[in-house]
């Protein structure tokens, strides 16, 4: 039986992920930025949730573990590197590690940038990547912790996974991460097509996420800092795909548009 999944909105622009398997009626959630937002769509959905897999320890990703914990005794998995910032971890996890959903087995990959210890997790046999704030529709997280050189490698790890994953992001940043991206690759067919369906589907009330994976590969430019096209339109032509990479994380801290 395929595995089930449910978008859950929080905050302002969060996400939350419920990934159930229907066979031993597991579940967990990929973050926790709302309990009550959580709790309510997992009530809904008659899915207790049996484990919270975090991707690392930004207060918008953990501050719902308390009320998870205490509604349901879910037990909470996390990045061994970041244990001591997560609240009420259970379990530690690191690269290459094993998670199982009841059925649904994925790893563990770590992805630092965004955070030093943040990971991603991945689950080949149901094509889903849940890639946290390391990689977002059309974009990437800021590098807060590492140098943007870190973040460029874990992102490039990413982009060699298969293709037809559907990569399911911590937000709802698609359509300000579309405006920066054609910003600096006007030309690009597939990113322009991205960006109306995203904006059509924002227009409907629907979200954006999840993105295919082979369509990040085409459109995001955070995931093409080594195409010398791109290098050569911000003036780079010739440097090394890590400087493009920075190159491209400072112009989309300070866009406006």
């Amino acid at each position: 039986m395929p595995a089930e999944i449910r978008l859950v909105p929080c905050l302002a622009d969060n996400y939350a992920v419920l990934l159930h398997d229907p066979a031993t009626e597991a579940t967990a959630v990929v973050d926790a930025p709302d309990g009550a937002a959580i709790i309510a769509a997992a009530d809904a959905a008659g899915w207790p949730i049996n484990q919270v897999l975090v991707t690392h320890h930004h207060a918008d990703h953990v501050q719902g573990i308390p009320a998870l914990k205490d509604r349901y005794g879910a037990t909470v998995v996390g990045p061994r590197k970041e244990a001591a910032l997560i609240p009420g971890i259970d379990a530690v996890v690191e690269d290459g590690d094993p998670v199982a959903v009841g059925g649904l087995v994925g790893r563990v990959l770590e992805v630092p940038g965004h955070t030093a210890g943040h990971v991603a997790y991945l689950f080949e046999g149901e094509r889903l990547l849940f890639s946290g704030d390391t990689l977002f529709s059309l974009g990437c997280g800021r590098a807060f912790e590492c140098e943007p050189a870190v973040l460029w490698r874990s992102l490039l790890r990413l982009r060699a996974l298969p293709e037809a994953l559907s990569v399911y992001c911590g937000h709802e940043y698609t359509l300000s991460n579309a405006r920066f991206a054609l910003s600096v690759d006007p030309d690009n067919a597939d990113l322009k097509a991205f960006a109306a369906r995203a904006e059509a589907e924002r227009a409907a009330g629907r979200p954006t996420v999840p993105s295919r994976l082979a369509e990040e590969i085409a459109a995001n430019p955070f995931l093409r800092a080594d195409d010398a096209a791109l290098a050569a339109r911000l003036g780079l032509a010739g440097a090394e795909p890590a400087a493009v990479f920075t190159e491209l994380r400072a112009r989309k801290n300070d866009f406006r548009g």
